[in-house]
């Protein structure tokens, strides 16, 4: 068994070169930070008012807007509970279990949808990292 090393650029490469990129531009990893390759990171409002679509508002809104959506799905189950029980006990019952299946479907499918829309814009920002300046 014999074993080469690791292939040319790669970051276990002995002659210490650093892995590069299709552009000749050294390789940053994939979902590495705003600010950590030395460019600037504007804040929620300067990404808000940001009219050339360079920085994305959405990463630092969904946090806020996954917290209410939890708030919201939880303040209506115990609205639907409430509203079955003073209507009759079983359909009481029916709601308490019946609408926490419900309310944690709908908390999945809530997640599933943010974590959608943060994926496109990291890929986003990954893809314009990498494209040569100019």
């Amino acid at each position: 068994m014999s074993n080469y090393g690791p292939p040319p650029g790669s970051p276990q490469d002995p002659y210490g070169q650093q892995p590069q990129n299709p552009y000749g531009q050294p390789q940053q990893p994939f979902g590495a930070p705003p600010g950590l390759n030395g460019e600037q990171t504007k804040g929620f409002f300067g990404a808000l008012f940001d009219f050339s679509f360079t920085h994305f508002v959405t990463p630092m809104v969904v946090k806020v807007l996954y917290i209410l959506g939890t708030i919201a799905i939880g303040l209506a189950y115990i609205v639907i509970v409430i509203a079955a029980f003073t209507n009759s006990a079983g359909g009481g019952i029916l709601a308490l279990i019946a609408g926490a299946i419900v309310a944690i479907i709908y908390l999945a499918l809530f997640r599933i949808t943010l974590e959608f829309y943060v994926s496109v814009v990291r890929m986003s920002e990954d893809i314009h990292k990498r494209l040569p300046k100019g």
